[in-house]
């Protein structure tokens, strides 16, 4: 068995796609890549071809008609053979060193018969254009190297959270969950970083400078002007994460990670709720009560924490001026933590 599955989703990707191709390859014969070709109209399936001719041992392509990221992930997760599975968007990539060392782990973790169903890694915001990198690390949220469960784990920062980026599943917890990424739908890495959680039963940190999150694409989907244009979907997303596990349930057995789950609605709806604002629209505003109203009306439990006890209800203040306190509050985070 591979020890390591990664799948890249690509959809014309031409231009940016073989660097992180060849960040993948430098773990050889150990890894499984999967690149996806989401009914791309540009050489991006052609080039994805090359790579498996030159390396039928590691390298299988999918090619599907156009169903959007998520589509690409599934796919991906349906093929994989490997122990562990990864998602690696095409303008992203692993530094290799980095990665020779997790391997090393996995292989270490395989000889002593240990699992671990969750590996937390660095990633680092790479504003490549302008020559600026921030890292994001978890140090004071798990204990260097210890294999831990959710009832160990420490506070995260205000900035802080668990994204695709940084993590390695397992693809047997992956496959438990029953996780399954909507078509068409743009920020569907929320729903992988946030339903399979409840599954885990162990986690490893590794202080590894792993992935590079390329940011600075005009057209990228984090870019505040186009996440604007896909409210809509960033709506959608939302109101699936805060249906992806039951609370309650949750916090019976693992009640930090219950408050984990709780206030990253609460970061999703705080996004949705300022860029909304944003907006400015009499229809806007009109979509923001409604969000608001969708999860009163769904989990009125979790409706009374995020309005009361979390950021979210701070994005949520009445009025004009309730609106300017919660906009300057975001550009100033945005100058802090250049998320975009």
């Amino acid at each position: 068995m591979r020890e390591i599955t990664f799948t890249v989703p690509c959809y014309n990707s031409e231009s940016y796609m073989e660097r992180c191709i060849d960040s993948l390859l430098s773990g050889d014969e150990r890894v499984e890549i999967i690149i996806v070709d989401d009914g791309s109209t540009d050489r991006t399936g052609e080039i994805a071809d090359n790579y498996a001719r030159n390396y039928p041992e590691i390298i299988k392509v999918i090619h599907q008609e156009n169903g959007g990221h998520g589509a690409g992930v599934n796919a991906g997760l349906a093929h994989a053979s490997g122990r562990y599975f990864k998602v690696v968007d095409s303008d992203d990539w692993l530094d290799e060193a980095e990665l020779h060392k997790l391997l090393k782990k996995i292989e270490q973790w395989d000889r002593e018969d240990t699992r671990v169903d969750l590996i937390v890694c660095n990633y680092i915001y790479d504003h490549l254009y302008e020559g600026k990198t921030k890292r994001m690390a978890y140090g004071n949220v798990f204990k260097e190297g210890v294999i831990c469960s959710w009832n160990d784990i420490g506070r995260f920062r205000p900035s802080q959270y668990l994204v695709m980026h940084s993590l390695f599943y397992r693809t047997d917890v992956l496959r438990k969950s029953g996780v399954k990424l909507p078509k068409h739908t743009f920020y569907v890495d929320n729903i992988f970083a946030n339903q399979p959680l409840p599954y885990v039963k162990s986690i490893c940190y590794l202080n590894l400078d792993m992935y590079h999150y390329f940011l600075g694409r005009e057209d990228q989907s984090v870019n505040e002007k186009v996440l604007m244009e896909r409210i809509d979907q960033q709506i959608r997303v939302t109101k699936l994460v805060s249906n992806c596990a039951d609370l309650d349930k949750v916090a019976r057995r693992y009640p930090r990670l219950a408050n984990y789950l709780t206030r990253n609605i609460s970061i999703m709806m705080a996004i949705s709720s300022i860029h909304l604002l944003l907006i400015g629209t009499p229809e806007a505003m009109k979509k923001r009560e409604m969000l608001w109203n969708y999860i009163k009306n769904h989990n009125h439990k979790l409706y009374f924490k995020l309005k009361r006890r979390t950021l979210s209800g701070f994005t949520y203040l009445p009025g004009k001026v309730g609106a300017g306190i919660t906009l300057t509050g975001y550009k100033a985070a945005q100058k802090i933590y250049q998320f975009n």
